[in-house]
């Protein structure tokens, strides 16, 4: 296809593909689909080689979230039955990060539900990011913790904080929709706040809202606009007891095509499949690999991900290699970018580790409102059932292919890594 050779191209070249070249990448045929697999991992190889960053999430607070975003577990008026519970102290999450590491880890994320942190929550964190690195020699540390204040973001790098997560989720125009709490240019604001202050800047989105190609186009090219350099690919999760419970908009092959579309935008950034792989890609997840270069590691903020070694395994049967602590993930270019980026900060060159990418959550990351204390950990819900249909009826809600997070932070089970 002469699109895709185009592409190629332009991804090669760290050229912007035109708005009609990447929708015509989402209205691909199920005929083209391996081709366009194969493009996007042209682009992929030549930034990333084949390698797999790993990432690891700690949810710090879980539940009881002040803002009413439509696609969250953790909203003001859900009615999921996750867990709910207040602010880890700095050994637990230092705890709960060691697992990650262990399974292979090269980047913890911390996330904590709300609006925004507040002063005490910034020094709260900041302390948690110190135990952690305390104890696990060279972790890279991203944090999640919803809009910031002025002076926050510098705060956290001086804590050692490498990144900063705050997703963008959905276009400008259809932004409105989901959220009433904040606004789009709130998010962009603490994108914007976290480059200033030298950290990595990640910022991604959540695909199966109900959006439409020109919405998917728009929130990835002003992702590219801001400068990011990780980009976390969610998928809606469905939770029953959230307004967007009936919402299943995917299939493996639309996600496949969303994937590729961000890799052609953005070819030599840190493209992250987040939240919701397990469900919408299912048995298709090795060839995503083909396209993103990073994933998390077991499980999510609310829900579960597939077990920790059955992510390791796939790695490898896919022919790929976990990427070391030692590795630079970007590209020499964005590197150099961003370490004088910190040095104009005020910050050393390598900040307190070698980090230069960032984290993601299906929450977009928020924090600053205090929450019930942990429920009693319970059976780990059911696994997505083989032989699930590609796509649910119109209307139904899907609790069977959604299983709530049982383990871990905030319960007294293992957690999944």
């Amino acid at each position: 296809m002469d699109l895709l050779n185009t592409l190629v191209d332009k991804g090669l070249r760290r050229e912007l593909p035109t708005r009609e070249e990447a929708l015509a990448v989402l209205a691909t045929s199920d005929d083209e689909l391996l081709d366009v697999v194969a493009a996007a991992g042209k682009v992929r190889r030549q930034w990333f080689g084949r390698r797999v960053k790993l990432n690891y999430l700690v949810n710090l607070k879980s539940g009881l979230c002040p803002e009413d975003c439509s696609y969250c577990s953790q909203r003001l008026g859900s009615k999921a039955e996750i867990l709910k519970y207040t602010w880890l102290k700095p050994d637990e999450a230092s705890q709960a990060a060691a697992a990650g590491v262990a399974g292979g880890a090269k980047r913890v994320c911390l996330v904590a539900s709300g609006r925004g942190p507040t002063d005490r929550d910034v020094e709260r964190v900041g302390k948690t990011i110190e135990a952690i690195k305390e104890q696990n020699e060279g972790v890279e540390v991203c944090a999640c913790l919803g809009l910031l204040s002025d002076g926050q973001a510098e705060r956290l790098k001086d804590a050692g904080a490498d990144a900063y997560n705050h997703n963008l989720n959905t276009s400008e125009a259809t932004y409105g929709q989901i959220t009433k709490t904040h606004t789009y240019a709130d998010r962009v604001d603490t994108v914007q706040k976290a480059h200033a202050a030298g950290l990595s800047a990640c910022s991604g989105l959540i695909a199966g809202m109900g959006e439409s190609d020109e919405d998917l186009v728009d929130v990835v090219y002003s992702l590219r606009e801001l400068d990011s350099d990780s980009v976390p690919v969610n998928f809606l999760i469905p939770f029953e007891g959230t307004p967007l419970a009936k919402e299943w908009n995917l299939t493996p092959q639309r996600c496949l095509r969303i994937l590729a579309m961000v890799r052609f935008v953005c070819p030599d950034v840190e493209v992250r499949i987040a939240g919701g792989r397990e469900v919408h890609l299912r048995s298709m997840q090795p060839l995503a690999l083909n396209i993103a270069n990073s994933i998390f590691l077991g499980d999510y903020l609310t829900s579960e991900g597939q077990a920790g070694q059955a992510d390791l395994d796939m790695i490898a049967d896919a022919g790929f290699e976990v990427e070391g602590a030692g590795t630079t993930t970007l590209p020499a270019h964005r590197a150099d970018a961003l370490a004088a980026a910190r040095a104009a900060a005020g910050q050393g060159p390598c900040g307190s580790s070698a980090a230069e990418a960032g984290c993601g959550s299906a929450c977009g990351g928020c924090s600053g409102h205090e929450a019930v204390p942990a429920q009693a950990p319970v059976a780990a819900s059911a696994p997505v059932t083989a032989g699930a249909p590609a796509q649910a009826p119109a209307g139904d809600v899907r609790p069977d292919l959604v299983a709530v997070r049982r383990r871990g932070a905030g319960t007294d089970l293992a957690p999944n890594a």
